[in-house]
This record gives C-alpha cells, structure tokens and sequence, in this order.
C-alpha cells in the first residue's frame, strides 16, 4: 500500500519509536508483505531463517529485529518487535473506519447499479455502473467494484485476512490494511467471503464467476473468466491464473500457483503448485487420469491378497 506521501527514515523511526541504520533521509512510499514488496516499500522480518530472504527483496527499507550491516540503498528500521511495528504502520496510515450509515456518505455509485435493502457499503468504497448488490451484502471499506459486477445474498466483500502470530498470551492479528479488488462483470455467489489484502489488494480478474460458500483469503490473485464452484477454499497469496476451473470443495494451500486454463477436479487439495492446462484430481492434486488409475488399482487389492494367502 502506498502512503498518502513519502516519509523519511527518521520520521518512520520516529513514529514508530524505535531506531534505524541508514541515510535519515532515506524515503520510503509503502510498505507492502514480502510477497508483494517493490521498490521504495518496507517490509518486515522477525525470524533469522528470512533475513536474508528480505534483504535482498526489492523493498529498500527493512523492518528487522536485529543488527546487521546495511545494504547500499537501502535503510533499517531496528524493532524490537517488527510484527507489532507493522500492525503500528497500518494503524496509522490505514485505519479502520467506523461508519455510522448504512451505505457511507462517500462511497461512490455508478450510475445504474441497484443497491438491495440491507446491504451494507463502507467508507471510501467505489461501485462501477449496472451493478446489482443484493440483500445483507457488506462491502467493507475502501473496496473497488468494477463494472456489471452481482453479487448475492449475504457475501461479505473486505473482512481481515487470517493471519496470526502466536505468541505466549495467544495468537495476535496481523492488521489488514489492503482492499478488494472486482474487476467487470465478476459474479460472486451468496454467502461468500473474501478477504482484504494485509498491505495490498486481493483481485478477482474480469469475468470470474463464484458460486455459493467461496471463500478467498487475503491477497489471493485470481485471474480472467475463472470458474470457482460451491465451497471452494482458497488460502492467502495463492495466484490463480486465468480460465482456471476449481470444482466444488476444492481447498487451495497458502501462497501456490495454478497456471492458467487448469482444471481441478471436485474434493482435492492442493498444496503445491499446478502447472496450466491440465486436469487434477486427489490429494495431493495430481494428473487426474494417474489418480483416477490408482483408485482403480486400489480395487485389486484385496483380490491379490487373497490369491497370494491361498497360494501360502
């Protein structure tokens, strides 16, 4: 996410209370999750296995809980805890806002686009034109809904992302400060949920269409003319691509690749990536065709058992 403008090093240091190692003048413009860092964002980091991993990220200022030698270009915002010093950023550059009407002053309409009774839209939300938001649905702040987009019954578009650091008292959210983005003529089914990115946006591409009881997690890429079934479940910075098929029940891993035009049969898992235009089945999701083969060998076994204990 970008901020309103940029800041200096000492000024974030400042802000967030803690010290930094590099030019004070050093700007930075956002700050965005590993995942989605460029340059002139912050990122943070509080575990030794990814230091160098954020580091040597396209982000030029790092968020760290230890001391170390300062890249060139680069500056270092030193925290004691970078996970609270992050939620602290989007506390203060993107805040939660409470709305006290049902459909936010200045949210903006197009023309065309029929709100139901019920339906809840947030500050700063934009809807494009000839859109239909049916009855319960929340649009949560700052979401952007492009043009000819349904959305039915009861979804809620912007709630947090579920992402959490444990620690010795319980399990402490990462803020969500991102939005939700629908691109044209998206359909999203009843009583489904998808969450905002933490420090950018989650998308649905053109023309995707969602069934009932699809949820989305936080800063998932959805591609163009996907096709996602009945209680699909897709996890945080997963990127799917376009044309992509997901029968119903299908569960996504966090942070995988399906590339594009790929089909995934109903009830698999899939927890690495797939490559495109094949189709999936199984858990772990793999060539349908092979799966389909060893549930039919699967059969056969209790047959051989027998034949090799009579031949005993």
């Amino acid at each position: 996410m970008d901020f309103p403008k940029a800041h200096t090093l000492e000024e974030l240091a400042n802000l967030l209370g803690c010290a930094f190692r590099g030019e004070a003048d050093h700007l930075s413009y956002g700050f965005n999750e590993i995942h989605r860092v460029r340059p002139g964002d912050i990122v943070f980091v509080d575990h030794a296995k990814y230091y160098q991993k954020a580091i040597e990220s396209a982000a030029t200022t790092i968020l760290i809980n230890q001391e170390v030698a300062v890249p060139p270009g680069k500056g270092l915002l030193i925290s004691d805890d970078p996970f609270r010093d992050f939620n602290r950023l989007t506390q203060h550059f993107f805040p939660f806002q409470a709305s006290a009407a049902q459909i936010a002053p200045d949210a903006e309409i197009g023309e065309g686009t029929i709100i139901q009774p019920g339906a809840f839209i947030g500050p700063g939300v934009k809807i494009g034109k000839n859109c239909v938001i049916h009855a319960n649905v929340s649009i949560m702040q700052n979401c952007r809904i492009g043009d000819g987009v349904h959305i039915q019954a009861n979804s809620v578009i912007g709630s947090n992302g579920f992402y959490y650091k444990k620690r010795a008292e319980g399990h402490d959210r990462l803020l969500s400060g991102g939005t939700v983005i629908l691109e044209d003529e998206v359909e999203i089914g009843a009583s489904c949920t998808i969450d905002r990115g933490v420090s950018a946006e989650t998308r649905i591409g053109r023309g995707s269409k969602l069934d009932n009881h699809v949820h989305i997690g936080h800063d998932t890429i959805i591609g163009e003319k996907c096709l996602l079934a009945a209680q699909v479940g897709i996890a945080g910075c997963s990127r799917i691509g376009n044309e992509v098929v997901l029968w119903g029940q299908v569960g996504v891993g966090s942070d995988v690749n399906i590339g594009d035009k790929a089909v995934v049969l109903a009830q698999s898992g899939v927890p690495k990536d797939l490559e495109g235009g094949k189709t999936y089945f199984g858990y772990p999701a793999g060539d349908a065709r092979k799966r389909h083969r060893e549930i039919a060998s699967l059969r056969l076994l209790p047959e051989i058992i027998n034949r090799i204990e009579l031949k005993e």
